[in-house]
């Protein structure tokens, strides 16, 4: 059975900022991403925002007025609004104000899968509702957060009530705190232990619905260890919020390890950015970054600029980075087009996933080397080691042994360097 969709305006200050048509239209489709259907919008230019209400007083009689006409269920706005300002908008419209930052806090609560992820979740709507309690609102944001003190209500004044859910979100956040700390602590272990199997590692990062999650199905279905563990993906902002790990193994017997991690968006909120920087760490720790763009949207560029702001706010800096432009179908583009590690491609077409794989490949093992063994007869182990982790190049039968070439990382060759008779860049 569908749910009928709540209704919403969204309204935006124009501050002389080129950037602003686009992030409007980017707000529209967060609500559209949130199930929301935007019937009508209002902007208004402005130096700066009013202090008390955002809009200045006679755009806001028309806001009250527009949204009384089309009796919508809530009023979106377009930037992070102190609570005074939620306060006073909602008193003067009688309409619920969700600003931006909520809205994606409400769509990441809503998408958030796996339990580390509905913390993160949970800990950033906790850190945006804190500065935002008030008595009016106390028992509302108790129900947002699930958390006991709505229990407290109807007792004493309004002052303890604050202090009281101030008290229980602290403690809340506290808790989760604690809990993510604790599974932050097991990825660390896991992620040691792949670092000592010297598999490298590749994460793919860009802004939410640039095909991410596309080219990382197409990699699995090729190369995937376990061709079946695809992962989601919708024509929609933040379709997917957890960060999938995928081990690759090509027909050579390279192996490397592919992440696809949460998309970006501009204004993302400072709360989720901090909460998910250990889902991020992916990215922060991989040997090379795939950005991913999508080349047939005009904002292009910008997309672009949130990403290489996002990553430096989550501490990713000096790791090698190809792009990857995408949907070049769609754009009406040739392809793949390659220059250097840059790609224009389409990530359902044959032709182009063959070049990222090349281009991929091409950073990812620059560390190998190619040598000749000759194996004794009774280190059959060795043998076997070299035919099932490395690319063997060819393999020959001699009195003394099996003599076998074959590419591997250069770090190998200490293991088995009594067997080495030829070695080869």
């Amino acid at each position: 059975m569908e749910i009928e969709k709540q209704t919403a305006i969204i309204i935006g200050l124009n501050l002389d900022n080129e950037q602003f048509e686009y992030s409007m239209s980017e707000l529209a489709a967060l609500a559209a991403a949130n199930n929301l259907e935007v019937v009508d919008r209002l902007v208004q230019k402005l130096d700066h925002p009013d202090k008390a209400t955002y809009f200045g007083k006679g755009k806001v009689e028309e806001l009250a007025t527009t949204a009384l006409d089309h009796d919508v269920d809530m009023i979106i706005v377009n930037d992070e609004l102190s609570p005074s300002q939620i306060r006073n908008l909602e008193k003067k419209t009688n309409t619920k104000i969700i600003d931006r930052t909520g809205l994606i806090l409400e769509i990441f609560a809503n998408r958030a899968r796996t339990h580390e992820a509905k913390l993160q979740v949970q800990l950033a709507k906790l850190q945006y509702q804190l500065p935002r309690l008030h008595t009016s609102a106390s028992q509302r944001l108790d129900q947002q957060t699930g958390s006991g003190g709505g229990s407290f209500t109807n007792r004493g004044s309004g002052e303890s009530q604050l202090e009281l859910n101030r008290r229980v979100i602290e403690k809340d956040i506290s808790h989760i705190k604690r809990e993510l700390k604790d599974i932050q602590k097991s990825d660390l272990t896991q992620r040691k232990q792949r670092d000592a199997k010297n598999i490298p590692t590749v994460a793919l990062v860009g802004y939410t619905n640039a095909g991410k999650s596309t080219i990382m199905n197409q990699l699995v279905q090729r190369y995937g260890e376990n061709h079946d563990k695809q992962v989601m993906v919708k024509n929609m902002l933040f379709a997917t919020l957890d960060t999938s790990v995928r081990k690759l193994v090509f027909p050579d017997n390279k192996t490397m390890l592919l992440s696809d991690t949460v998309g970006f968006v501009s204004k993302l909120p400072h709360q989720l950015v901090q909460a998910f920087r250990s889902t991020l760490s992916e990215a922060a720790n991989a040997d090379l970054l795939v950005q991913v763009v999508d080349e047939s949207d005009e904002n292009k560029d910008l997309m672009m600029q949130t990403t290489k702001q996002t990553l430096k706010e989550i501490g990713v800096e000096n790791i090698p980075m190809i792009t990857v432009f995408n949907k070049a179908d769609i754009a009406g583009e040739s392809r793949p087009q390659r220059a250097g590690d840059d790609l224009i491609m389409a990530a359902l077409e044959d032709d182009s996933i063959d070049e990222l794989v090349k281009i991929i490949r091409e950073n990812s093992y620059s560390n190998y080397t190619t040598a000749t063994f000759v194996i004794p007869f009774d280190k059959g182990d060795i043998v076997n080691y070299l035919n099932s982790k490395t690319n063997v190049l060819s393999t020959d039968y001699l009195p003394e042994g099996t003599k076998i070439k074959a590419e591997l990382p250069s770090d190998q060759l200490g293991r088995l360097k009594d067997f080495v008779v030829e070695e080869e860049k």
